[in-house]
């Protein structure tokens, strides 16, 4: 008879209709989900356009097709990058990566494949010297650990700064515009560090041949 009417019974109808549906929600029991009102489509509706299975090469000819077509696309070779290979063969330019291209980095090659270095024999030297450690000689093996290695090491670091800075230096006089000078330095060093016959790209100048561009001669 005096209890105290709830809560609910005093809200308005119409104020319980104009309630948001978060603070809905809220008052919710957990794990309560709100109809949604319209039916859940099937995967064959909510995707119109199946997934095509991708076309196989039916030849050898078209496997290899597909396989430079990917190749000039992950290097950048396409039409639009045409410029970048001033400096390189025609008919060599799918054996070039992207750090070949450009006028710079080929005189960069030109230079280090147009003269001997002692860096290049660093795979045999290195080879050489651990063989020689193992001559059962403590004085021999000190001569080879703390002479021998240090100064081949010390040679190869001293021509790649040499060459490196003179390849930067006359790229950079003789290709002001090209972006390629930047690392072209580096590019050459690492370059002097492989056998002559393994290099890639190969050389195209024989050994104590000018270097020079021709446009600048």
């Amino acid at each position: 008879m005096f209890r105290r009417r709830s809560a609910s019974a005093d809200t308005d109808p119409a104020t319980a209709e104009s309630a948001s549906p978060e603070a809905t929600e809220a008052t919710q029991p957990k794990g309560y989900t709100p109809k949604k009102g319209v039916p859940t489509p099937k995967r064959r509706e909510s995707e119109p356009l199946p997934r095509k299975p991708l076309k196989a090469p039916e030849t050898r000819k078209e496997a290899y097709r597909a396989y430079r077509e990917r190749l000039e696309r992950q290097r950048g070779r396409g039409p639009a990058s045409s410029s970048a290979l001033k400096g390189v063969p025609k008919d060599e330019a799918r054996y070039y990566r992207q750090q070949d291209m450009g006028e710079a980095r080929a005189f960069a090659r030109d230079y280090v494949d147009s003269r001997r270095s002692a860096s290049e024999f660093f795979l045999p030297f290195s080879i050489v010297i651990i063989a020689l450690l193992f001559i059962n000689d403590p004085l021999f093996q000190v001569g080879v650990a703390y002479v021998a290695w240090p100064l081949m090491m010390v040679t190869i670091v001293a021509e790649g700064v040499m060459t490196g800075r003179t390849v930067k230096r006359r790229a950079s006089e003789y290709f002001p515009d090209d972006p390629t000078v930047k690392g072209a330095g580096m590019y050459a060093a690492m370059r002097q560090l492989q056998f002559r016959r393994l290099r890639l790209p190969k050389p195209r100048l024989k050994l104590r041949e000018d270097p020079t561009p021709r446009g600048v001669r």
